[in-house]
């Protein structure tokens, strides 16, 4: 029988790397909500449609295909995997993810994911919103400090420019935004099982989820 299991959390939560971990010790599949928005926010942005819920957006929206391959992220057949992990494609996200329209579009394709087998969902309404019945569902967060330093390290890892106190001030900022906004705003799904992860590393995070999804459905995670 196939199951969902649901990671909310604020920015920089370490919700992607952890889904990832927990979806192959477990066997199943991984999906990136957040990727959804991050890829269709850019897409709009280089298309010069504004981030207002009007008839333009509806329109735009309704020609664009979007669909995970993998680690791929297919927009109208293009991977923009590669372009959609930077600060200013998370500026963007935060604008266009509280646009009803926008959500109502991806709200179906999020959803159908669960006809497919079971899942590890992450995103910050799929608890809540997309996967309200989900057997498990998990709130992962961390304070932004914590959450700022990790955001720091990987880019530096990476090779890119890093300021701390900017990438502090977007978290922060960025929390105020998905927290206040009308539609779906962050919120701790009902019966989400809350896990502070600021003083754990990446590999006690996953532990601790995978012990208590095998607590709560046993007989589908032997």
């Amino acid at each position: 029988m196939s199951y969902v299991i649901t990671i909310d959390g604020p920015a920089g939560a370490g919700k992607s790397t952890v889904a990832k971990d927990v979806a192959k010790a477990l066997g199943i599949k991984y999906l990136d909500t957040g990727a959804i928005y991050r890829a269709i926010s850019l897409i709009l942005h280089e298309s010069e449609i504004k981030p207002v819920d009007d008839e333009i957006m509806r329109e735009a929206l309704s020609d664009i295909d979007i669909q995970l391959q993998g680690k791929a992220v297919l927009v109208n057949g293009f991977d923009v995997a590669g372009e959609i992990r930077t600060p200013a494609v998370d500026e963007l996200s935060s604008k266009y993810s509280a646009i009803p329209s926008v959500r109502k579009a991806l709200l179906s394709l999020q959803k159908e994911q669960e006809n497919h087998g079971s899942i590890v969902a992450e995103g910050r309404d799929v608890g809540s919103v997309v996967f309200p019945n989900a057997k498990v569902k998990f709130f992962l967060t961390a304070s932004p400090e914590a959450r700022a330093k990790r955001r720091y390290d990987e880019r530096v890892a990476k090779g890119q420019s890093a300021d701390y106190d900017e990438i502090l001030r977007s978290i922060i900022e960025r929390d105020k935004n998905d927290s206040t906004r009308e539609i779906s705003p962050l919120t701790i799904p009902e019966g989400a099982i809350y896990l502070d992860t600021s003083d754990m590393t990446e590999q006690e995070a996953v532990q601790k989820i995978l012990d208590k999804v095998k607590e709560a459905i046993p007989d589908e995670t032997k």
